[in-house]
């Protein structure tokens, strides 16, 4: 019976995945998309790994690009007590910094001056680059997957995208 091994998604580096894909392409096995996490606070990405990418010719599929959550209106007002936050979960507390909320907040009403929420422009931000293939969506309900699909207009453009960083 094979052995199952269960593990999460994780970002390698430009030199890690350069060699990962020179050992598939030895068995003539394509390293056709490349997952990780990516989102306007998480952008450690840039530009070395996202440029390997695309000289590889290899597509990019960001997660957490809500980053758990801190990019929706959920944290706009501090931690809710129902939040994973507060639970100790997947975001810790901590995460949630002053100036990480300052940041936040700002985003918002960025986000809002656009005519978005804040994960709408999140999503947008995240694609608004073109070696980016698509960006997974984690929607619980059907009001999170009509704003996700609505971040698809309007398209950021590079004026905004330098006020968003």
């Amino acid at each position: 019976m094979a052995k199952r091994i269960a593990s999460k998604p994780r970002s390698y580096g430009p030199d890690l995945t350069r060699r990962a894909a020179t050992l598939v392409a030895e068995e003539k096995v394509l390293l056709f998309i490349y997952q990780l996490s990516y989102s306007i606070l998480n952008r450690r990405i840039e530009p070395e790994l996202l440029a390997m990418l695309d000289a590889l010719g290899t597509g990019c599929i960001a997660f957490s690009r809500l980053a758990k959550g801190m990019l929706t209106s959920k944290y706009l007002g501090g931690i809710p007590a129902d939040a994973r936050a507060s639970r100790g979960g997947s975001l810790a507390q901590n995460a949630l910094s002053d100036q990480i909320l300052a940041a936040i907040r700002t985003l918002n009403d960025i986000a809002g001056q656009r005519g978005q929420t804040l994960a709408q422009m999140a999503i947008a931000w995240v694609l608004r680059d073109t070696r980016m293939t698509s960006a997974l969506i984690g929607a619980c309900t059907v009001e999170q997957l009509d704003d996700t699909l609505d971040a698809a207009s309007p398209p950021i453009r590079k004026q905004n995208s330098r006020r968003a960083t």
